[in-house]
């Protein structure tokens, strides 16, 4: 596996990135574009390895696969903004659009919580994806950031350190109705025709359950649901989840492909 770092400009923010190569010289290869969820704000694993080895794990199934940070987290500039994770989301896009190495008509998305939620918004709106992995998504934002007490919240997002400014958000309307905007369940049905996998832990406390089957129910065809049991919020540290999701995006992107191994 052959790494590049990346570097995103949007918005006048550096959003910090690594792609990643299969070895080789292989030309025309499916993509797949990762997407972290909001932090918790609670210390790191050292155990974990987080989502650099996610991102090993599916190139060495065949994909360029890139993750990011979204602005406000990481390496990244910026303060927590949803609709400004929807553009940095669009700018990863156009990245991967851009790499020679890349089959254009094998781009994918999967995206945990947060970042299930904007993915579902992009995909919907960008007829460059092809298939979209949703786990842990969230139908509302409801549950994550609180509309009756939006500067609790902010405050909340403050101490974790993604809001930085001081004078951020400008509008504290706005900034919620950006969460209005991007929630899934108004985005869901737009996905169709290209096809999509929700993935939903059966013991997750954040995002419950019955909002990963009114997503279901809300889309079109082609669509899959798989509730896994014993698992909870955090499905990027499932085995069997991520083995379900990689499955189903080897055989999209055998489908979607005149000729490809893996």
């Amino acid at each position: 596996m052959k790494t590049r770092q990346v570097s995103l400009g949007i918005d006048g923010l550096d959003i910090a990135g690594e792609a990643c190569f299969p070895d080789g010289e292989r030309a025309s290869l499916p993509a797949l574009c990762i997407c972290h969820g909001i932090p918790s704000g609670s210390p790191p694993d050292p155990s974990d390895g987080g989502y650099p080895a996610l991102a090993a794990t599916f190139c060495a199934a065949g994909f360029i696969t890139l993750i990011f940070n979204f602005r406000g987290t990481g390496a990244s500039g910026g303060n927590f903004d949803i609709q400004g994770w929807a553009r940095d989301l669009e700018a990863a896009m156009d990245y991967l659009y851009s790499c020679p190495e890349v089959d254009r008509q094998r781009l994918y998305l999967m995206g945990f919580s947060g970042g299930a939620a904007v993915s579902a918004c992009v995909a919907a709106r960008d007829p460059r994806v092809k298939g979209v992995v949703l786990c842990a998504c969230p139908a509302e934002f409801r549950g994550l950031v609180l509309e009756e007490n939006a500067l609790s919240s902010i405050e909340h997002f403050r101490r974790i350190g993604i809001i930085r400014d001081r004078d951020f958000p400008p509008s504290v309307d706005g900034w919620l109705q950006g969460f209005r905007h991007v929630a899934p369940l108004r985005w869901i049905d737009r996905i169709a025709p290209r096809p999509l996998l929700l993935l939903q832990g059966a013991e997750d406390d954040v995002v419950d359950v019955s909002q990963a089957w009114l997503l279901y129910h809300k889309a079109r065809e082609p669509k899959e649901i798989a509730v896994i049991e014993g698992a909870g919020h955090r499905l990027r540290l499932d085995r069997g989840a991520m083995d379900r999701a990689l499955r189903w995006l080897k055989k999209e992107a055998r489908s979607d492909g005149d000729s490809v191994s893996f």
